[in-house]
């Protein structure tokens, strides 16, 4: 039985798409976007005065760690940091370096908020010299680099580099500093590349990657209005996912949205009526995608560490800016330019494409691959679960404890360098102290108990103010050994039994201990969540319990292969040391959400084509006029993600790298062949317990032929 011809609009979702794309509205659309841009584009450029890199913007908020960093604001007016100039030479430090060393002294306290440098010290071993310098934040980027400058004019042979928290800190704020524009160059580049691959014309390209832009700038717009009057917790991490998930996220709804529309070309004369059956039509699949990725990144809300919780918003705000542009702005400007984009494969209208199988003969490799799995649907999806299932057996491997300093860069800046030459030399824990914050009623006692404390090298003097007392203490090992963290342990142990000392232990090894806690507690209570909200989002679409099962069972399957696959890539391959604690958290979001999203994208139009086909059919003809654009869709979110390959950030490296391999996985092998055999194994009953599941065969019912209707 053919298709009839669609019946005229009927419902309000279709009079809205006809109103997005009507002749006049149109231009309304277009000028409304226009407006936008120039209200809140000016805003877009300020998100970088509004992103918080420093410790509070990572750390859990209501962790120890935190309490010291808002108590130590007693001691001084400005947030500090210290930076440790090291100096080394092989062969022993001679006279000369000394008082080069000495000389160097006057030229740190001259730079921005620079206070008294304490220094030089000399190793025990004679080889190396350290002069610590207090900066507050001013522009303690610019001073360390300042610092660097000054110690390197030194005698032949002489070595020098800035560590401590201070270099640490300069070290990654100049990665963050450049990510946004090198992402968008990148995100750029690689969408423009690949819809021409995609599109075959040499002009259709040019309106998506428009449209994503000005996406981008409304949501940047958002995010800094957010963060300026909201509270929202903005670093440089979450500033550069917005920009690649915008670019993909709204490049993958363009590509769905434009295939319906060239499809719906084929069948009406008149391309502003086009639009609007490929608006009402794709429009579910597309708001259901953005929902369901939105919710799940919102309720990162919920988790303790400031940075996760703070990610959330942020790429909810991208994910929907991107939607709101490509079913507003993309449409008017596609009906606006008319037929011509698609030159030189301009899709003209033919009434043989009423006919299911005109339309399907143009997607041969996909109407193969849908004929084998109606053939052999149980082997298929056997084989292609039994594949995933060996994947996660790589598990084992993951290591997601945390990084060390040296581990968080892909190469070895100054500040890794200097922490090198620190731990050759002297006290590992030099630079990096333990902060202990108590009563000064108390002081005598907790002085006892931090000397006595494994694990102490040194204690430094007492500080005190408004009647609290602050110890600095110096750790035998390195600030982001494990063998620190465990001083840390005992360390509070102990000060916390002190009666009414009310004593608090911070510093950068406590607030590394309290990350990794806070991200195994957060992986526990958000990750459930997550399921549970975005089964509701699919049932509400579907209306099936059964399919969303299907749907939710095979993207978790697809996200554990994902993480065994990746744990074995990054320490075989990239040779990394393991993961940030927060990896595994927010590769989940990611991956479920993303994943999920392909299979809206195919469920939504298998359902759709039951109602006219039956269940079987429709899964063939579903998978057959999806499978190249979900595909291609896959194909340029998963590029994108990859751009961040090329960044000297590991946690960036990681997630960008999973993330891709994450959605090629789920793209040509999830919704490809598992989850479309599986749901063919089973028939109709995926959509129980609906009515669809108690009709097999179609309905001569008008609305079922007219979905429209």
């Amino acid at each position: 039985m053919s298709e009839q011809s669609p019946a005229p609009p009927r419902s309000r979702t279709h009079r809205l798409a006809g109103l997005i794309a009507g002749r006049r509205t149109k231009w309304a659309v277009l000028a409304l976007w226009i407006v936008l841009l120039l209200a809140l584009g000016p805003l877009a450029g300020k998100l970088g005065d509004v992103e918080e890199n420093d410790a509070a913007a990572w750390l859990p908020g209501g962790a120890e760690s935190t309490q010291v960093v808002e108590l130590e604001k007693q001691f001084r007016k400005d947030e500090m940091m210290v930076a440790v100039i090291v100096y080394e030479r092989s062969g022993g430090i001679t006279a000369q370096d000394r008082a080069k060393a000495a000389a160097d002294i006057p030229g740190f306290q001259k730079l921005p908020g620079a206070q008294k440098a304490q220094g030089p010290f000399p190793s025990k071993d004679g080889k190396a010299l350290q002069t610590l310098v207090p900066l507050t934040d001013e522009d303690f980027t610019g001073a360390v680099d300042g610092a660097r400058d000054i110690a390197k004019r030194g005698p032949p042979g002489l070595t020098s580099h800035v560590a401590g928290p201070a270099g640490m800190a300069a070290d990654q704020f100049k990665v963050f500093d450049t990510i946004d524009g090198f992402l968008l160059m990148a995100a750029g580049s690689v969408v423009i590349v690949l819809l021409l691959i995609i599109y075959r014309s040499p002009v259709l390209w040019f309106v998506p990657v428009l449209s994503a832009v000005f996406a981008l700038g409304l949501a940047q717009s958002m995010v800094y209005l957010l963060a300026k009057y909201g509270d929202l917790t903005v670093n440089g991490q979450s500033a550069g996912i917005l920009t690649v998930l915008v670019f993909g996220v709204a490049t993958d709804y363009a590509l769905l949205l434009v295939a319906r529309y060239r499809e719906e070309l084929h069948r009406h004369e008149d391309r502003h009526e086009a639009m609007a059956y490929a608006l009402h039509r794709a429009g579910p699949a597309l708001i259901a995608s953005a929902a369901t990725v939105a919710v799940g990144l919102l309720c990162l809300l919920l988790a303790e560490m400031n940075s996760t919780a703070g990610m959330g918003p942020v790429a909810a705000a991208g994910v929907i800016t991107a939607l709101a542009a490509m079913t507003t702005l993309l449409p008017a400007l596609l009906v606006i330019f008319g037929r011509w984009l698609f030159w030189p494969l301009i899709p003209r209208y033919d009434a043989k494409y009423l006919e299911p199988e005109a339309y399907e003969a143009e997607h041969g490799i996909w109407s193969r691959i849908a004929a084998m799995v109606g053939r052999r649907p149980r082997a298929l999806w056997a084989a292609t679960m039994l594949g995933l299932i060996v994947l996660t057996l790589g598990l084992g491997s993951l290591k997601a404890d945390g990084l060390s300093d040296a581990g968080q860069f892909t190469g070895r800046p100054d500040s890794i360098k200097g922490s090198e030459i620190i731990s050759r030399h002297f006290a590992a824990g030099s630079g990096a102290p333990a902060v202990v914050i108590g009563k000064a009623s108390a002081s005598d006692r907790i002085a006892e108990t931090v000397r006595g404390t494994s694990g102490i090298a040194e204690v430094g003097p007492p500080i005190t103010a408004n009647g609290q007392v602050k110890y600095e203490a110096t750790l035998k090992d390195s600030a982001d050994s494990q063998a620190a963290r465990a001083t840390i342990d005992r360390l509070r142990t102990g000060v916390h039994a002190i009666p009414s000392a009310d004593a608090k232990v911070g510093g950068m090894t406590a607030t590394s201990l309290d990350i990794k806690r806070a991200s195994t507690r957060d992986n526990k209570v958000i990750i459930p969540i997550v399921l549970g909200v975005v089964f509701v989002i699919l049932m509400l679409l579907l209306r099936a319990v059964v399919a969303p099962l299907l749907m939710m069972g095979t993207v978790v399957l697809s996200f554990l292969a994902s993480l065994g696959a990746c744990a074995l890539i990054f320490e075989h391959v990239f040779d990394f040391e393991g993961t940030d604690s927060g990896f595994p958290l927010l590769a989940f979001i990611f991956l479920v959400a993303l994943g999920v999203d392909y299979n809206i994208f195919l469920m939504h139009r298998v359902r759709e084509e039951s109602q006219l086909l039956g269940t079987r059919r429709g899964i063939q003809r579903g998978l057959t006029v999806t499978g190249g654009v979900i595909t291609s869709a896959g194909l340029v979110l998963a590029a994108t993600f990859a751009s961040m390959v090329t960044l000297p950030l590991v946690f960036m490296v990681e997630m960008g790298f999973a993330v891709a391999f994450g959605v090629l996985l789920d793209t040509l092998i999830v919704r490809s062949l598992l989850l479309p055999a599986l749901s063919h194994d089973l028939g109709r009953r995926i959509w129980a317990p609906g009515r669809l599941a108690k009709r097999e065969q179609p309905s001569a019912d008008p609305k079922v032929l007219d979905p429209v209707g």
